[in-house]
């Protein structure tokens, strides 16, 4: 009962302020100058504030829906997975002049050697037809006096569970280029005092793209896993825009033949 009393409640009070406001539009034509920029004042903070909420709205009313981890996976899929600045808003959306080892939430990190740093990064909302993932990731890189750029994704502990070396792991992503360049993905697996890493490059014939790690030509000892990351690696990136709008991993036992 309450809970109703007070939605009452409100709808009036949103009528009333509706109302007044209506009443200020048509006043501020013949208001004295000094009431005006009163006036102009008071409606620009009721303008941010409205932005605000139409901006929260419209990000958690678009599909996909945030926090979404639905992707095709292969058939056997033991184990999969959507890094988490593709499924949810990170605390800082942007930045510019990016430096250096710059962490994207938890699992994410930028790598770059550049004297002067003419990058920037920005975590967008996706609302396209063809999206699966909530967000992207999109870098636009000026010049670049660097000699290495990568992107270093943290693989959750869950993934070496279990892992052994008849599991193939499988990279799919989905990238929007500006001009054609190279890009590789690295997979490092920490075993012991050793570390695996299997090296492929992408196919990007199209925004959409994937490759599989075999874990069967590596030297993997599967009683000593300890970590997991994943290396993505952009080949003379300057003066380009790159968009990530989707990354996700898969883990399947590979055919037996």
């Amino acid at each position: 009962m309450a809970t109703a009393i007070r939605s009452i409640l409100r709808k009036l009070f949103l009528k009333r302020e509706q109302r007044l406001w209506r009443a200020e539009a048509r006043a501020a034509r013949t208001l004295p100058i000094p009431a005006l920029r009163t006036l102009r004042t008071r409606a620009r903070s009721l303008r941010q504030t409205l932005d605000q909420v139409i901006h929260t709205a419209d990000e958690r009313l678009a599909l996909p829906a945030v926090g979404s981890t639905i992707f095709p996976t292969p058939h056997g899929t033991d184990w999969s997975w959507r890094p988490h600045l593709w499924r949810a808003p990170l605390p800082v959306t942007g930045m510019a002049a990016v430096p250096a080892r710059t962490r994207l939430g938890d699992e994410v990190a930028l790598h770059h050697d550049c004297v002067r740093s003419e990058l920037s990064l920005r975590q967008i909302r996706n609302d396209r037809e063809e999206d699966l993932a909530p967000y992207s990731l999109r870098m636009d890189v000026f010049a670049f006096d660097g000699t290495f750029l990568s992107l270093a994704i943290d693989l959750p502990g869950d993934i070496l569970t279990g892992l052994q070396k008849t599991h193939l792991v499988r990279l799919s992503a989905t990238i929007e280029l500006e001009k054609p360049l190279e890009v590789f993905a690295r997979l490092n697996i920490v075993h012991g005092p050793n570390t695996e890493q299997v090296v492929r490059e992408l196919p990007l014939t199209g925004p959409e793209t994937m490759v599989e790690f075999d874990l069967a030509y590596t030297n993997l000892n599967e009683k000593r896993l300890e970590k997991a990351w994943l290396d993505l690696i952009f080949e003379d990136p300057q003066m380009n825009q790159i968009t990530l709008r989707d990354i996700t991993f898969a883990r399947c036992p590979r055919a037996e033949f």
